[in-house]
């Protein structure tokens, strides 16, 4: 079943309708119900993409929270083949809210990281939400470093509110784990390309985001902190989040125009859960077309490229 966000509703009503009507019709096949069906969905199909238009950041926040929206498992399993996934940080455990390991992409062979929300109430628990502790991170850089000796590219696909903040996670090193991934990402001698899938929340997107391409889909959201936290700081209200979100400039259009994305990756009307596989889709085209720019590059101008890139954004901003 559907589930739809609150500022859906009108297009709620409508589908309802004619889901009603199709019943209807399946029910007492003499009643022709189609043209009435027609009109209906046309006028939906109109309605939603009116609201999709105009989405202000707030909205967008809730489009890439969607229950619905495609994770990491799913782009995995839709982009790569062959794929082995590797566990442990080799220090003190495994940590499944990052999943990574190697394979295949349109016959190329890759390492693969990406945090995983989880679909279910089972998965999302398994997956600690996708907010990664310090082996996750740890996890990841074995990864990478181990990418990096093979020559393999590196895809990480971001999905993350941002890294766990239990005593725990404190307790063993989240920050400094964090900044080793981050540090992982600069010293890579391969591509690396990173794409924000849902949200890319602080230091927990950044420590696998610190990439020679970074892509957004376009409803994602990419930012310091959430808005509930700026909310928070800010005000003492997290009520006053939908401001926080329009201040924070988190949508993948203000953060292109700011340069700190290098390409939006299109989605469905309606975003990308209601059309999983075109977003999929899309997003191999997106990743194919930024690791050919890196076709026939050495590791040094690979990695000053990436260098470059982030030391232009903090001379513009």
């Amino acid at each position: 079943m559907r589930s739809y966000l609150d500022f859906e509703k009108p297009v709620a009503e409508l589908e309802a309708k004619v889901e009603e009507l199709k019943a209807m019709g399946a029910r007492d096949g003499a009643v022709s119900i189609s043209e009435e069906v027609g009109r209906l969905e046309t006028k939906a199909a109109q309605a939603l993409a009116e609201i999709y238009a105009n989405l202000t950041p707030w909205q967008k926040t809730q489009v890439a929270r969607h229950p619905q929206r495609p994770h990491f498992v799913d782009y995995c399993a839709g982009l790569i083949t062959e794929f082995t996934p590797l566990a442990g940080d080799r220090s003190f455990g495994e940590d499944e809210a990052i999943v990574g390991g190697f394979g295949r992409f349109r016959g190329r062979s890759v390492c693969i990281l990406g945090q995983e929300k989880g679909s279910t109430t089972e998965t999302r628990l398994r997956h600690n939400f996708g907010m990664a502790k310090p082996e996750g991170y740890r996890k990841a850089v074995r990864l990478m470093e181990m990418a990096d000796r093979f020559g393999l590219p590196v895809l990480a696909f971001v999905d993350t509110a941002g890294a766990f903040p239990g005593i725990e996670a404190e307790e063993r090193g989240q920050a400094e784990a964090i900044a080793r991934s981050t540090e992982a990402c600069l010293a890579l001698g391969v591509p690396n390309i990173a794409l924000v899938i849902g949200e890319g929340g602080s230091g927990g997107a950044i420590a696998i985001a610190t990439a020679n391409r970074v892509l957004m889909l376009e409803h994602a959201i990419y930012g310091v902190i959430s808005p509930e936290g700026a909310a928070s700081i800010l005000w003492r209200d997290q009520g006053r989040a939908h401001d926080a979100a329009t201040a924070m400039k988190i949508t993948a259009q203000d953060l292109l125009r700011l340069g700190i994305i290098d390409t939006i990756v299109p989605e469905a009307t309606g975003g990308a859960h209601r059309d999983r596989e075109a977003a999929i889709a899309a997003a191999g085209s997106a990743l194919a077309a930024a690791l050919a720019e890196f076709d026939g590059m050495g590791a040094a101008e690979i990695r000053d490229r990436r260098a470059a890139k982030f030391l232009e954004i903090g001379r513009k901003l």
